[in-house]
C-alpha cells in the first residue's frame, strides 16, 4: 500500500495492552480489530513492542517480543489478523540506542575492556557514569538509561539488520517508524532502507521528525515519510487562539503552489496527539473544536493519524514530567465509539474515497481570524475543504470554479452564489459537482 493511502492508527502496547506482568497482551489488539475497521483505519503504528526494561526504548533484546506483550508467536497470530482485514501493520525501529539491560552493554559492564562488545557504543574507560560503572559512555540527549549505539560498527549494523529481517520474514510487518530519526546515524539508514527494500520493495519508512528540513530525510534515496511536527503545533494553536493564519502559514510554506514550496507532494505524517505529547482533548480549550480539527487534519495534505483512545475524545496532560498519563491501559470494554468516532469514520471514509484528499495538490482560497477554506484536486477530482472555528456564521468570497457542490460529510448540497456561508463551529468537505481546470 502506498503511503498516500495510509490512515494510521497508533498503540502503545507496553502501556494499553498491559498491567506490566508477563502477558499475552499483544494478543488483545485482535480484539481491536473490528474497532479500528469502524474508525476507517488501515494501518496500525505500534510504539516498541521488543524486550525492554520499561518503556519499550530501552531495548533489551531485539529478536523477542517482550514478556509483558507475549511471544513472537504470539505477535505474528495478531499481524496475521491484521493482515486478514487489510490493515497494515507498522513497528517503532529504535536504533539509535537501547537499555542498560541490553545484552552487548551488560558483558561490557562485567568485562570492560575485554569485552567483544566494547565498541558498540561510545565508551571511555579513562572515565565513569553516573551509575558508576567504572566507565564513562555517550547516553541519548543526557538520558544514561539509554545507551548510544555505534552505528558505525559492521557488527552492530549485521545484529541491527538480522534483527529486522526476523521481523519481516517471521513476524509479517510492512513498515518501520524511526525512533529519533532527525539524529540517526544516516548512513545506516541507507543500509536500513535499501534492506528492507530488497526484501519487501513496497516496505514503509517514516521517520521521527520535530523540525529541520524534512527533505533531508523524505527523498527517493531515504525515508517515506516523517512526522510532520510543524503543523501539529500549528493545529491546535491556530484553534486555540482563534487564528488560522498560523496553520494558513505552515500549509502554504509545505505545500502551497509557489515554486519555493517545501514538501509540495510529500505524503508527511500528520497528528493531533500521539504518546509524546498530551492528548488534543485536553489541549484544546473549547471541545466544541474537537471534530473540526480532525476534519482539517484529514483535509490537509499527508497521511492522517488517530492515537488510541483519542477518537472517543479521552484526556491527558503530562504530570511533573511523565507521560503515563498519555498512555493508559485499554481493555476490549473500554474502547469506545461515541458522536467523535463516528465523525472520524466519515472522515476517513471521504478521505479513502477522494483522490484530490489523498494525491491532490493544495491551494488556499480564504482565510480569517476563525474560518479557513482551501482546495485539494487532481484532473479527476476537485475537493474544496472550509472551515469555521467561530461561533457565527460567516460567508467567504472566493472563485469557486462550481456553482454547486455536496458535502461530503453530511451529503447536503451546497450552492456557491453568493459566497460560501460556513456556519459555527463547522467544517465541510465539499466535492464540486462541476469541475473547471485549466
Amino acid at each position: 500500500m502506498k503511503m498516500n493511502e495510509l490512515m494510521i492508527y497508533q498503540v502503545f502496547p507496553l502501556r494499553a495492552l498491559t498491567d506490566g506482568q508477563p502477558s499475552h497482551g499483544i494478543l488483545e489488539m485482535i480484539d481491536w480489530i473490528q474497532h479500528i475497521k469502524k474508525l476507517g483505519m488501515n494501518a496500525v503504528y505500534f510504539s516498541p513492542v521488543f524486550s525492554s526494561s520499561d518503556h519499550g526504548y530501552d531495548t533489551k533484546d531485539y529478536q523477542k517480543i517482550d514478556e509483558r506483550l507475549g511471544t513472537n508467536e504470539d505477535f505474528k497470530k495478531m499481524c496475521d489478523a491484521m493482515h486478514e482485514e487489510g490493515i497494515q501493520v507498522i513497528l517503532d525501529g529504535v536504533f539509535n540506542h537501547v537499555g542498560r539491560e541490553f545484552f552487548a552493554f551488560e558483558d561490557v559492564k562485567e568485562k570492560k575492556w575485554d569485552s567483544p562488545y566494547k565498541d558498540w557504543f561510545y565508551i571511555n574507560f579513562d572515565g565513569n557514569s553516573c551509575y558508576d560503572d567504572g566507565f564513562w559512555y555517550e547516553g541519548w540527549e543526557g538520558h544514561f538509561e539509554l545507551v548510544k549505539l555505534n552505528l558505525d560498527n559492521e557488527q552492530v549494523r549485521n545484529y541491527l539488520l538480522e534483527s529486522v529481517g526476523i521481523w519481516i520474514d517471521k513476524l509479517g510487518i510492512d513498515g518501520l517508524r524511526l525512533d529519533v530519526a532527525y539524529m540517526l546515524n544516516r548512513n545506516f539508514m541507507k543500509v536500513l532502507v535499501d534492506f528492507v527494500h530488497s526484501k519487501k520493495p513496497e516496505f514503509l519508512m517514516i521517520g521521527e521528525m520535530l523540525h529541520g528540513d524534512y527533505t533531508q530525510l523524505v527523498n527517493p534515496e531515504l525515508l517515506d515519510s516523517v512526522t510532520n511536527y510543524e503543523c501539529y503545533k500549528g493545529l491546535y494553536s491556530s484553534f486555540n487562539t482563534h487564528n488560522m493564519h498560523e496553520i494558513g502559514y505552515s500549509l502554504n510554506r509545505q505545500f502551497g503552489p509557489e515554486e519555493w514550496t517545501l514538501y509540495k507532494g510529500l505524503p508527511l505524517y500528520n497528528f493531533v496527539d500521539n504518546h509524546d505529547v498530551e492528548r488534543i482533548a485536553s489541549q484544546l480549550e473549547d471541545k466544541e473544536h474537537l471534530p473540526l480539527i480532525y476534519a482539517m487534519e484529514f483535509a490537509m495534505p499527508g497521511v492522517p493519524g488517530v492515537y488510541y483512545g483519542s477518537e472517543w475524545g479521552m484526556e491527558g496532560k503530562k504530570e511533573q514530567g511523565s507521560d503515563d498519563s498519555l498512555r493508559p491501559r485499554i481493555h476490549k470494554e473500554d474502547l469506545v465509539e461515541n458522536e467523535l468516532t463516528n465523525y472520524i469514520a466519515q472522515l476517513a471514509k471521504v478521505r479513502a474515497g477522494s483522490p484530490a484528499l489523498k494525491y491532490g495538490d493544495y491551494l488556499q482560497l480564504a482565510i480569517a481570524p476563525d474560518v479557513l477554506v482551501f482546495q485539494r484536486r487532481t484532473n479527476e477530482d476537485r475537493i474544496i475543504f472550509a472551515m469555521n472555528c467561530g461561533d457565527g456564521e460567516f460567508t467567504a468570497h472566493f472563485d469557486a470554479q462550481a456553482g454547486c457542490g455536496i458535502d461530503l460529510i453530511t451529503g447536503d448540497s451546497v450552492d456557491f452564489g453568493g459566497g460560501l456561508t460556513i456556519q459555527g463551529k463547522t467544517a465541510m468537505i465539499i466535492r464540486t459537482e462541476e469541475v473547471s481546470l485549466p
